[in-house]
């Protein structure tokens, strides 16, 4: 596999596996995550996954002789030596139920009126749509999601709201996402899902992961209660 090293600061090494967004270079970022996590060195503190890189912090005091950047790069060039991109039968399809508009996405109408849609069409076109979680970032288990129609693309709000609930779908954009707690945030929230993506008591902690498959679904008001099981 083909990739560059550069440095990010003075104690983390980025790897670029390539210069645009795909399914390939996720993959690759997949596969690259997946060595460094299985072989795990001493000298590594955490990698963070993105769209086309791995960035991965490492401990100064790990090397007491030569350039700690360079003796990183010669490591990483060893662990990924032999790395294939080939991960996508290990992908995972999760079924995301949305109660859209109302109370729980307020600013559905808006999304159709600026995309001269009716309401029906937008959550039509939202729940019919082919998404895959590039990276969880932001806030924890936040999923960066790919794949949204250009047709009910949405510009952010010019003012944040200060308070998002927890499981808020919103738009930016060509992007859609999921608001796993309750934050601050600039999106238009069209629904909202009885699923908890955030689930600190489990190992790890996200529901979704870099490289799952999303299928959005509608439901009604009588479902959704029956899936949130009286919970707020």
């Amino acid at each position: 596999m083909d990739f560059t090293l550069s440095p990010l600061g003075d104690q983390a090494v980025v790897i670029e596996v390539a210069r645009d967004i795909s399914i390939e270079a996720q993959d690759k970022v997949l596969a690259v995550s997946a060595r460094l996590e299985e072989r795990s060195p001493d000298w590594m503190v955490e990698l963070v996954p993105a769209y086309t890189s791995v960035t991965v912090f490492y401990r100064l005091n790990a090397f007491v002789e030569g350039n700690p950047y360079e003796e990183v790069c010669k490591r990483i060039q060893q662990l990924l030596a032999s790395v294939q991109a080939d991960r996508s039968s290990s992908r995972k399809t999760v079924r995301v139920p949305v109660l859209y508009g109302g109370e729980w996405g307020q600013d559905l109408p808006f999304v159709a009126e600026h995309n001269g849609l009716t309401l029906e069409e937008v959550i039509s076109i939202h729940s019919s749509g082919e998404y895959l979680v590039h990276m969880i970032g932001f806030a924890p288990g936040f999923p960066f999601i790919g794949g949204m129609s250009e047709k009910i693309a949405a510009p952010r709000r010019k003012t944040p709201r200060l308070r998002i609930p927890a499981r808020t779908v919103g738009i930016a954009g060509k992007q859609t996402g999921v608001y796993p707690i309750e934050t601050p945030g600039g999106w238009q929230l069209i629904g909202r899902t009885p699923l908890e993506l955030f689930l600190p008591e489990q190992d790890p902690p996200s529901l979704l992961a870099a490289g799952d498959r999303i299928e959005f679904y509608p439901i009604s008001q009588k479902e959704y209660d029956e899936m949130r099981g009286g919970r707020p």
